[in-house]
């Protein structure tokens, strides 16, 4: 429970909510595009591992069935940073926190780029991944300084830079680790996170709304407690649980039957599957607006169906690249539309909060990476890629089970 002196703070920053609940006035196009940029490049660091896992695995003599703990060092230290450093925005001043954390990434990536061993290599990884959260506060940056009325369009513009940029991670690392070796990867993106360091730090505003009053301690706690006081908060946190799920148990295992035969296909031709989720992600842009014209649980349910549906088409992977691509397309639709719905529906409960909400909902989407990311790579290694697709359609089946148990609940929080 809360104690006097922290209710009369969560009273106050109702009292001033008004401050937080946007800019009047529409976000330049340029401003909405850098932010997306730089979310992309910013998740993108730790999304280079997927199509790389056969590489370091050969090169730090890590077992197949154990490899899918690269990607999963560097969920769970997105998930430690969602929970130490994201709320950090509603507490401190949120431009100066975004470029510090990018130059933390810069040294977390130059660190991975020189690594002599696993060990590094590990630590690496778990700095990249921590400071990878800066993605989060730019979101919840772009919901304050977006109108209200456009709050849903620009928050699924911006996710769908996080998307993309999650899957042409594999893309850009394919193509440069088959020119340079995987080590290239990780410098070249330094130095491109140096540069929209640079321009980041001359666009983005400092604004001078007032911001909580708590201590970072009690700033944490109050993380915790939206989790007991906020149902929507709990709801669309275990869908994206599940549909996060779904999708890293695609993404980490599928570089493992496409390097193999019949197949055997470089770095490149892998990651090139990328740009097939790349055309569902932008598909699914739209989802933000649906949210703002109130069709926000239509669009979930659509969208987990297609999740569903997804898998049968990848479960022909080894008989049809073309199925595969398919599938890849409709799953990156459904994971994105839901995310982006997920996201204006919360944004919605606590303006003066959406720092510790962000950094709430998306430690069940961490939870969920990293969760698809061990368990893909073990089944793979002892079931084969049918095993694999029965577990991410089960996932799916699961996640449009919770959404119709949990309609009526969902559409009686959104009315309050």
């Amino acid at each position: 429970m809360m104690n006097a002196e922290e209710k009369t703070t969560m009273i106050a920053e109702h009292r001033d909510d008004r401050l937080q609940s946007g800019s009047s006035k529409a976000m330049p196009r340029y401003m909405a595009l850098l932010f997306a940029i730089a979310c992309g490049m910013a998740v993108a660091n730790i999304y280079f591992a997927h199509p790389l896992l056969g590489a370091l695995s050969n090169e730090f003599r890590i077992g197949h069935s154990t490899i899918g703990i690269v990607i999963t060092i560097t969920q769970v230290c997105y998930a430690l940073g969602l929970l130490l450093l994201v709320p950090l925005g509603d507490l401190l001043n949120q431009r100066r926190l975004i470029i510090g954390q990018i130059l933390m990434s810069i040294v977390a990536l130059i660190m991975i780029g020189t690594a002599p061993s696993s060990i590094v290599l590990f630590i690496g990884l778990a700095a990249a991944g921590m400071f990878a959260t800066v993605t989060q506060t730019l979101v919840a940056y772009a919901s304050t300084l977006s109108p209200p009325a456009e709050r849903g369009r620009i928050v699924g513009f911006v996710t769908s830079g996080v998307v993309i940029g999650i899957l042409l991670a594999r893309t850009f690392a394919g193509i440069l680790t088959d020119l340079g070796g995987w080590r290239s990867v990780y410098l070249t993106s330094s130095a491109l996170m140096l540069f929209i360091a640079g321009l980041l730090y001359r666009e983005l505003p400092d604004l001078g709304y007032k911001r909580t009053s708590m201590s970072y301690p009690k700033l944490l706690r109050s993380v915790l407690l939206l989790f007991v006081q906020e149902r929507i908060l709990r709801i669309r946190g275990i869908l994206a649980l599940l549909i996060f799920t779904s999708f890293s148990i695609l993404w980490t295992s599928l570089v493992l039957p496409l390097s193999a035969a019949p197949y055997s296909l470089p770095h490149t031709a892998i990651g090139a599957f990328g740009l097939a989720g790349v055309a569902g992600a932008l598909a699914a842009a739209r989802a933000g607006r649906l949210a703002d014209r109130g069709l926000g649980q239509c669009t979930t349910g659509i969208a987990l169906a297609l999740l569903l549906t997804s898998w049968f088409l990848i479960r022909l992977t080894e008989h049809s690249l073309l199925a595969l691509a398919i599938g890849v397309i409709l799953l990156d639709l459904a994971v994105q539309a839901v995310h982006v719905t997920n996201q204006s529906m919360i944004f919605t409960v606590r303006p003066e909060a959406r720092s510790r909400l962000t950094a709430a909902y998306m430690i069940f989407y961490s939870i969920g990476s990293a969760t698809g990311s061990i368990i893909s790579t073990h089944i793979y290694a002892n079931y084969g890629w049918n095993g694999v697709c029965l577990l991410g359609a089960s996932v799916s089946a699961v996640a449009l089970l919770f959404w119709a148990i949990t309609f009526q609940l969902t559409k009686q929080e959104l009315k309050k």
